[in-house]
């Protein structure tokens, strides 16, 4: 692909998604549109950037879009969030009196929303009353029918799983392993565009947006997060990547101390509707 072919598809994918590729990873670009092209009967990426130009036909660009925009994921990814989130933030949304609500953006091919229901399942042990209602979200039709399946590979089961839940949870099915409908039943799921009005899912109590703003310029990440902030009340809780931070992008969240990555919804500061 020429340089003027990649600059014309990164801007498609700034536009829609908010996501900043690298027009420098010519490599990126091609190993992600190169299955969409043979899905789609196209010869080369190309031929498809080409046609994309041309039709401005609406399916295909999404196609593409979505395929850039896609981020990758593990079970149980960062595990130190997920002791935080057991210790720290459960403990605290279980005294509420009544089902929490969690959401996980850009949950990708539904490793995270899964890793936070079997938790969940697992601490019911010490918390009997905990009911939960988990909303997992992602611009891609495609990873979302995935992880609706809830069939993965030996590879994806390997990468993060405990043993132990793997048994507990999974049922091998030819070359695949299959979740469980209890955890399965606990997880819905919604496509979602981050570069879109956040308050039409109703309010959450925790959310988590690991490892997505960091594909976001500056601008694009203050909307969200503010976005994220009018879904939720005063005091909830934000989980973000160990390499992201709210810190001079926003003062909607206050970072809890020897937390990384943890963030609370900061009451004293309103986001305009």
């Amino acid at each position: 692909m020429s340089p003027e072919e990649i600059t014309v598809l990164t801007e498609l994918v700034r536009r829609r998604s908010g996501v900043v590729v690298d027009p420098d990873k010519a490599y990126l670009v091609e190993s992600r549109l190169a299955p969409v092209a043979r899905r789609e009967g196209f010869a080369s990426i190309r031929e498809m950037i080409h046609a994309i130009a041309q039709r401005r036909e609406e399916r295909l660009i999404w196609a593409a879009v979505e395929a850039m925009a896609s981020s990758e994921t593990t079970f149980f990814r960062d595990r130190v969030a997920f002791e935080q989130f057991r210790n720290d933030i459960l403990p605290v949304l279980a005294r509420l009196g009544r089902p929490i609500r969690i959401c996980s953006l850009g949950c990708a091919t539904g490793q995270e929303p899964y890793s936070i229901a079997m938790l969940i399942e697992q601490e019911r042990d010490h918390l009997p009353t905990l009911k939960a209602d988990i909303l997992a979200c992602d611009l891609s039709e495609a990873c979302l029918e995935k992880a609706q399946s809830g069939l993965y590979t030996q590879f994806e089961v390997q990468r993060g799983l405990p043993s132990r839940l793997l048994i507990k949870h999974f049922e091998r099915i030819d070359e695949a392993w299959a979740l469980s409908p209890r955890i399965r039943q606990m997880v819905r799921w919604r496509r979602l565009n981050l570069m879109n009005d956040l308050r039409n899912l109703g309010q959450f109590d925790a959310i988590f947006c690991r490892n997505v703003l960091s594909s976001f310029s500056e601008d694009v990440r203050k909307r969200v997060l503010e976005q994220i902030a009018l879904a939720m009340p005063d005091e909830g809780f934000l989980m973000l990547g160990v390499s992201e931070t709210v810190m001079g992008v926003t003062e909607a969240f206050r970072p809890l101390a020897e937390h990384r990555g943890l963030y609370r919804r900061n009451p004293a500061y309103r986001v305009a509707a």
